[in-house]
């Protein structure tokens, strides 16, 4: 055989390869689109006999008349054989290259090989038919809410949004229609409760001229209900709908199933839709909002004791619940097997010992489009499992489905469980996701790991198990334990994408029991007693902390802060434990305002005449709980004369009776304010008072002795640790045998979780978020019992920064004056305040104090020059 005569036989081999390989691909697709077509009744038939798919590997066996094919594909690769007659013939192709093995004069046998391919293709006609039929009428399963109107599709807010409504340096407002009768019957109680959480938020306003977007409430159709023409005509009907609808954002109350769609085929012009269910046809990424089921979170009980987070393993390593009707219901709109594939995976994994997997096959109350799970068995019953459950499976197995109220269901239940989610399905979005960071709460992994995923669960420690479950009670508690927490996160999703700040937090307002101009008896205080033989800095005039000047980065900037940490986005606050430190070269560069940069510092000297340190130099307020013991009171208040760095003192007077008349008042030199308390509440001690205008707090009794270098030790030591308690007196509390009550402890420990409130600093933030979103359940405890108010904001701070409290080295220890009436006195002190330790721990779900050994005492060190930088501490 001639070169030219090899070529021509090689390019033919070529043909007839390519011929070959479109035949396998055909065979293969008529068969899975015939089997993902077919109704299968009985669950058990998982695979047609003679088709089997595991992984991406596929084997098919095929006989096509009286001849036998075989073909097995792995990756890239084929490889045929074939009987022709009474030779073998074998050929490999490989890129670009071809290998032939014939004899000279076979080219007949050549043209036989190609009559059988043109027979075979021939007898695929019919198939390739049946097929086209078959895909049609899949085509038209697709529900007809899958797009919008062109015009609406391509929103964003550039485009949409009218930025001239919200001014960055006005409050946000929002203003809400009544909702749209879309049926005749009377609004039904998800409605109802919609409006009432959403009045409740803090940017609703009754004036429209003043909102940045306005808000239309609209409940899913029923068969009676509008058609989507009627429901456009209603809302370009609204007063403020304007030529397009931007600045609005229509809150659908979607059914249980994505056929309830209450937005099928409606032009929703340049408003945002805020709802549960959408596909990639439908969802305007970075413009509408995905909300979890309102009918869910409204009928939620609440979580007054959630679960515990420990032990980080529960019974089940992993549990899945679901349902479908058929399973071919379960092919997505490539016809790739992939219901097949998680079934199967699925049916694999209940054989094992740790897995919980629930599901049925043939449920005719699941109607849903698309590859949607429904829910399987009651709420009761699968909250039951969850609680039982260390991961929770999530399926997104249809790449056309971006979420669904199912797919959300589950994740709400999972959270409210503490069962961590695994969402397989790269393409899936959940609630809030630009802003939350659901990769700290939940395993986000692509559909085809299902396969390997028991093996990878296995891989978590048990600290990181805790973190994620600890991160999702805190998901779960600021954006999904009721209606008001979830329409808070839609109205700061929106907020934050227009970079509008969050509308400033109100300080405590009370009853200054002697306003000025109030005559009252007082007596100026001219000695200075100080307790200790250092010397001090003159005090200063009283001058308060700087405030919020932060009001545009914590929005912008601290967004992934604010939002995935208590208490959530929906408040400004005048400042912040977590501000960000200034280098000190800066300091002496053109950033010196508010601190002190003469000298070089380190001396004695320099040391006690100002603060230093990487904060600007600032002052603290003291504020005093007492409740009828006014000459203890007095005494304590002459003490405080001339100490530096005082800005203010705060009395709180629990008494429901003013002060005598015939009390004689110490003039120091600060401001003094007696503030009336409402009630007699050990609460009171911790509220955030308007009067306090500086972010350093100093909460002590009204009981001790302090001298005043004591109190600036323990000043200097919280400036560098703010998002702390810092303080005198230490606590702990020891785990009984067994692990089922604690013991308060006194202070002979040799180590501390707790610094109780009789001398301590802590930052006014912490105030707010002891007063305004700490579970009233503690409060309500403390308020209770009249005690352990200390214990409590131990607890929150610990929860908030995950850091021990700071003991600090005193001169003398801490003393306490011999009193009669003393809480701590009594016989049940402790008792109590065990009591309290264990319901503090079932309220948040696990323990958050943190153990330390370190005990701060810098005073100690010598500073160059001339001695200590304290005298006797």
């Amino acid at each position: 055989m001639n070169h030219n005569d090899g070529g021509t036989f090689c390019a033919s081999l070529l043909r007839i390869q390519t011929k070959l390989t479109l035949l396998v691909v055909t065979v293969l697709t008529a068969i899975t689109i015939i089997f993902s077509v077919a109704h299968i009744e009985n669950s058990s038939v998982l695979v047609p006999a003679r088709y089997h798919v595991k992984g991406n590997r596929c084997s098919v066996d095929m006989a096509l008349g009286d001849k036998e094919k075989h073909h097995h594909g792995k990756g890239n690769r084929c490889s045929v054989d074939m009987a022709l007659g009474d030779k073998e013939k074998h050929h490999h192709g490989k890129g670009n290259r071809c290998s032939v093995d014939m004899a000279l004069g076979d080219k007949e046998k050549l043209h036989l090989l190609n009559e059988i391919l043109e027979l075979t293709y021939m007898k695929l006609v019919d198939v390739e038919n049946e097929l086209n039929k078959r895909r049609r009428q899949m085509n038209q399963r697709e529900p007809p809410y899958s797009t919008y109107v062109t015009r609406s599709r391509s929103c964003q807010y550039q485009s949409c949004f009218n930025y001239s409504r919200c001014s960055m340096f006005e409050p946000f407002r929002a203003f809400v229609y009544e909702p749209i009768p879309i049926t005749a019957s009377p609004v039904n109680a998800t409605i109802n409760m919609s409006m009432k959480a959403l009045n409740k938020t803090l940017y609703v306003t009754d004036n429209p001229n003043k909102a940045c977007i306005f808000i239309v409430i609209i409940s899913r159709r029923p068969s009676d209900g509008v058609v989507g023409r009627e429901l456009e005509r209603m809302l370009q009907g609204l007063k403020y709908w304007g030529t397009d609808g931007s600045n609005h954002v229509i809150v659908s109350l979607v059914g249980d199933d994505l056929n309830g769609h209450v937005l099928s085929n409606v032009d929703t012009g340049g408003a945002i839709c805020a709802q549960n269910s959408y596909t990639v046809d439908n969802f305007r990424e970075g413009f509408d909002i995905i909300l979890p089921p309102l009918t869910l979170i409204a009928n939620a009980s609440s979580r007054t004791d959630p679960p515990r987070f420990a032990p980080a393993w529960r019974k089940y390593t992993l549990s899945f619940q679901g349902s479908i009707n058929n399973l071919s219901s379960t092919f997505d709109s490539d016809y790739t097997p992939t219901g097949v594939t998680v079934f199967v995976a699925l049916t694999e994994m209940t054989s094992k010992d740790d897995v919980h997997i629930g599901f049925s096959m043939n449920d005719t109350k699941c109607i849903t489009s698309y590859t949607d799970w429904c829910l399987h068995g009651s709420k009761e019953q699968r909250l039951e499992v969850l609680a039982q459950s260390t991961f929770a499976l999530i399926l997104v197995s249809d790449h056309r489905l971006i979420t669904s109220s199912n797919i959300l269901t589950r994740l709400i239940e999972a959270l409210y469980s503490g069962a961590i989610p695994v969402v397989l399905g790269e393409h899936a979005v959940l609630p809030f996701s630009e802003f939350i960071a659901w990769n700290e709460a939940a395993i986000l992994l692509p559909l085809g790991r299902l396969s390997e995923l028991h093996r990878l669960l296995k891989t978590f420690p048990d600290s990181d198990l805790l973190s994620f479950r600890r991160q999702g009670s805190v998901i779960y508690g600021t954006y999904f334990c009721n209606p008001l927490a979830v329409f808070s996160g839609m109205l700061a999703t929106i907020r934050t994408r227009i970079s509008v700040p969050a509308n400033p937090v109100t300080g405590e307002r009370s009853r200054d029991l002697f306003p000025p101009g109030t005559l009252w008896k007082t007596i100026n205080v001219t000695n200075v007693i100080s307790g200790t033989n250092d010397t001090f800095p003159t005090a200063m005039s009283p001058s308060g902390s700087a405030r919020f000047l932060r009001n545009f980065t914590v929005t912008y900037a601290d967004h992934q802060r604010t939002w995935n940490n208590e208490p959530g986005p929906f408040f400004l606050y005048p400042s912040s434990p977590y501000d960000p430190l200034i280098p000190t070269d800066a300091l002496h560069s053109g950033s010196s305002a508010g601190y002190r940069t003469d000298g070089v510092g380190g001396t004695s000297a320099e040391f006690r005449e100002s603060l230093g340190g990487n904060f600007p130099e600032e002052q603290f307020t003291i504020v005093i709980l007492t409740y009828q013991r006014e000459q203890i009171l007095v005494s304590l208040v002459e003490k405080l004369m001339g100490l530096p760095f005082l800005n203010k003192v705060i009395i709180v007077w629990n008494y429901p009776l003013p002060p005598s008349k015939d009390l004689i008042w110490p003039k120091i030199h600060v401001p003094v304010k007696v503030l009336q308390a409402e009630k007699n509440s050990l609460n009171n001690r911790f509220l955030p008072f308007e009067e306090i205008e500086t972010d350093a707090v100093l909460s002590i009794d009204d009981d001790i002795q302090l001298t005043h270098d004591e109190i600036l030790i323990q000043f200097r030591v919280w400036r560098e640790n703010r998002d702390r308690i810092v303080g005198l007196p230490s606590r702990t509390f020891r785990y009984n045998k067994g692990m089922e009550s604690v013991s308060y402890l006194w202070s002979d420990a040799c180590d501390y979780s707790m610094v109780l409130t009789g001398s301590a600093f802590v930052h006014k933030y912490f105030l707010y978020q002891y007063s305004y979103t700490m579970p009233q359940a503690i409060r309500d405890v403390v308020d209770e019992g009249m005690n352990c108010e200390d214990i409590a904001l131990n607890f929150l701070v610990s929860h908030l920064s995950r850091k021990p409290p700071l003991k600090v080295t005193s001169r003398r220890g801490f003393i306490n004056r011999a009193v009669k009436k003393a809480i701590s006195t009594g016989k049940s002190h402790l008792k109590r305040r065990n009591k309290c330790s264990e319901t503090f721990l079932k309220v948040y779900g696990y323990n958050p104090l943190l153990t330390s050994q370190f005990r701060a005492d810098p005073v100690h060190m010598s500073c160059e020059g001339d001695g200590k930088c304290f005298e006797k501490v």
